[in-house]
């Protein structure tokens, strides 16, 4: 431990098998941004970092937090793009060692710490045990903020959100009690950590995950356009992605391949994730009907591929070291309406490094009772990546525009793509918001938790412009 942690932790009683820094001690700069992914860095300042080494940590940091008057802010996986948990005058639980996996072959449950990587990590341990979890695309992204903002993984639309597959969670509450939170104990807890995001109010030190078998056997297709391509390719897809195979994902997405063209393309993608070469070549088949396909710069038609070589893809898209803004919009509405409101974020990026995702949700599946509630039939967002800091202006700038262009057709948002600090959107149902807020009220009845980074009056769960 530090100088500091010693001190603080001799005022208080309290020891940590991690390492606490203060603010203004050697090594704080450096912990206040630790794993942060967007280096689009905010100047918050915390009160103090607490890399915590152990369960043990979490239930003495939350402890310590209440007796000094701190509030406590949460880091898992550092991929927060508004960095939720760089939080001023707060302690920051940084879970980054946390990162414990199992797995019970007699129930197919697997449980994983907070700061394991999805993809990189959980995904091949399951693998190698024939099983399979909807985690997040990107395969750096640790578990516990996707999964406690519902978790947009691999498949949602015909596997379901991520949080769905929640069981269980080990969780320090307010009162720095270690519970077990499932749907017979401490169900509120339960319901809120499936959707609560930022806003939920305990530290969860462990999920409780239930597993799918491993698909046996994966293909994409793959189709790239000119963008004077977009309309007519758009409105087909709008009016066909309802109907494809609840085993295929599917994405369209706008970015720069010099492979393909020295300008951004169009790609039209859908990856089955099935039994075998035929029922995937079924389940692709409908892209087959693509009315511009004649004018492809390239078609990939139900060929073969691996998880690993998927999340290269996304490695690739996703390079650290990076500035960021990123936004979205659940998006609802005939093809005459949101085609032409999306032309924006699709046809204009503002370098060759940025990419809009269009991701099907059709058809949508009723949701659980859990506090992940907003969805609509497609999901949009744009992210923006740079080097030079004077170049953030005009990229924030852009994605505004984009952004309002959608505001006709838009539902809400996804808080894991979102800024409520910048542009406030409904990301809950309004039953589902009033019932949270009762929640928060008796189980953090102080305040302790940091919640929502959003502006002075805090998140307002509505769209803006209403």
């Amino acid at each position: 431990m530090s100088a500091g942690a010693s001190a603080g932790a001799s005022a208080e009683g309290r020891t940590f098998d991690g390492q606490l820094i203060l603010r203004g001690e050697p090594g704080f700069e450096e912990a206040r941004v630790d794993r942060i992914f967007n280096r689009r860095l905010s100047d918050r300042s915390p009160a103090a970092v607490l890399r915590v080494a152990s369960e043990r940590d979490v239930v003495e940091g939350v402890r310590l937090a209440r007796e000094r008057g701190w509030r406590v802010a949460v880091r898992s996986g550092g991929h927060s793009w508004a960095q939720w948990s760089v939080r001023d005058d707060a302690l920051v639980l940084d879970l980054g060692a946390l990162k414990e996996m199992a797995y019970d072959e007699a129930t197919g449950i697997v449980t994983a710490s907070p700061a394991v990587q999805g993809g990189s990590e959980l995904g091949p341990y399951l693998a190698e045990r024939g099983r399979f979890f909807v985690g997040g695309h990107c395969p750096t992204v640790g578990i516990g903020g996707f999964l406690l903002q519902g978790g947009q993984g691999w498949n949602a639309r015909g596997w379901g959100w991520a949080a769905e597959y929640v069981e269980a969670i080990d969780v320090v509450t307010a009162e720095g009690e270690l519970v077990r939170a499932d749907a017979t104990r401490n169900a509120d807890l339960y319901w809120a950590a499936r959707g609560a995001g930022p806003g939920f109010f305990g530290v969860v030190t462990r999920f409780h995950l239930r597993t799918r078998p491993h698909p046996g056997y994966l293909a994409h297709t793959v189709q790239a356009f000119g963008l004077d391509d977009f309309d007519e390719v758009m409105t087909w897809l709008h009016e066909t992605h309802a109907s494809i195979a609840g085993t295929v994902e599917i994405v369209a997405l706008t970015m720069t391949d010099p492979h393909l063209s020295p300008d951004p393309v169009l790609l039209v993608t859908g990856v089955a994730m099935v039994d075998d070469e035929r029922e995937a070549d079924a389940a692709l088949a409908p892209f087959r009907d693509n009315p511009a396909l004649d004018r492809a710069l390239l078609v990939v038609d139900a060929e073969p591929t691996t998880f690993d070589a998927e999340r290269a893809q996304q490695i690739l898209a996703n390079p650290e070291g990076h500035r960021w803004v990123v936004d979205n919009a659940w998006l609802s509405g005939t093809a005459a309406e949101v085609v032409p409101a999306m032309r924006r974020a699709y046809t204009t990026l503002p370098n060759e490094k940025a990419f809009t995702i269009w991701f099907s949700m059709a058809p949508l599946r009723e949701l659980p009772d859990m506090a992940f509630s907003v969805q609509s039939e497609i999901y949009l967002a744009s992210y923006v990546l740079w080097e030079d800091p004077a170049e953030d202006a005009a990229h924030r700038a852009w994605l505004d525009r984009a952004m309002a262009d959608l505001e006709p057709v838009t539902v809400g948002q996804y808080l894991g793509d979102s800024d409520l600090a910048h542009r406030q959107l409904r990301f809950l149902s309004d039953e589902s918001w009033e019932r949270l807020g009762r929640i928060r009220a008796e189980r953090d009845p102080d305040g302790l938790f940091v919640g929502y980074l959003a502006g002075p009056e805090g998140a307002a769960n509505a769209n803006h412009w209403q």
